[in-house]
């Protein structure tokens, strides 16, 4: 004799009830999910277009470096203050690793560096001293443009300030004096760039 596993109605319908519940849970916390993630996407999209709609008071845009948060690391560099990485655009990289600037060539136009500059802090992880950024503090920018740019050697020159607090960028009213092409003027024969691309 064999024992009945059927389920009774009752058991069938409590059973189809869990399931329906279980479902709808699901569907609940997807949805739910998708939309903490659409809003942080939201908020990204925002900052980025709140960023790329800056223009320093030189003319020099942000949305003309869109992009460079993925740019390929030249050098790096570290005052008692700021650490800081270079960055630049492919055309600019190319010109670098095809001998720029050096024996007569200079970067084409078009080439974009950016300075990436953060405040450091002492590591409390590493088992050694070492400085490791903490709070980012500006870009400082440069394009090449000579048709733009004619009076500093082709070179426009821009600082954004990034203030943590509010997660916002703005334009630096004395990017042209903030060291642009007044410091830059000392590597003319490099065409205006002090940072080599470092061997790795």
């Amino acid at each position: 004799m064999t024992g009945s596993t059927r389920k009774s109605p009752a058991e069938e319908q409590r059973k189809g009830k869990t399931e329906m519940r279980a479902n709808r849970f699901a569907i609940v916390m997807a949805t739910a999910l998708l939309g903490v993630l659409g809003g942080a996407i939201l908020c990204a999209q925002d900052q980025d277009k709140d960023k790329y709609s800056l223009i320093s008071p030189d003319g020099v845009a942000f949305s003309d470096f869109r992009g460079y948060e993925d740019w390929s690391v030249v050098s790096s560099a570290h005052q008692e203050e700021v650490l800081k990485v270079i960055v630049a655009n492919p055309e600019m990289i190319k010109a670098y690793k095809n001998g720029s600037p050096g024996d007569g060539h200079f970067f084409p136009e078009g080439s974009k560096i950016v300075k990436l500059q953060w405040k450091p802090k002492k590591s409390t992880e590493a088992p050694f001293a070492v400085d490791v950024p903490d709070v980012f503090k500006q870009a400082f920018v440069m394009e090449k443009d000579s048709k733009r740019f004619p009076k500093t050697g082709g070179w426009g020159y821009a600082v954004f300030n990034y203030d943590a607090a509010s997660g916002k960028f703005t334009p630096d009213p004395t990017a042209h004096a903030d060291c642009g092409n007044t410091c830059h003027i000392a590597v003319k024969a490099k065409d205006y760039i002090f940072h080599p691309y470092q061997i790795r």
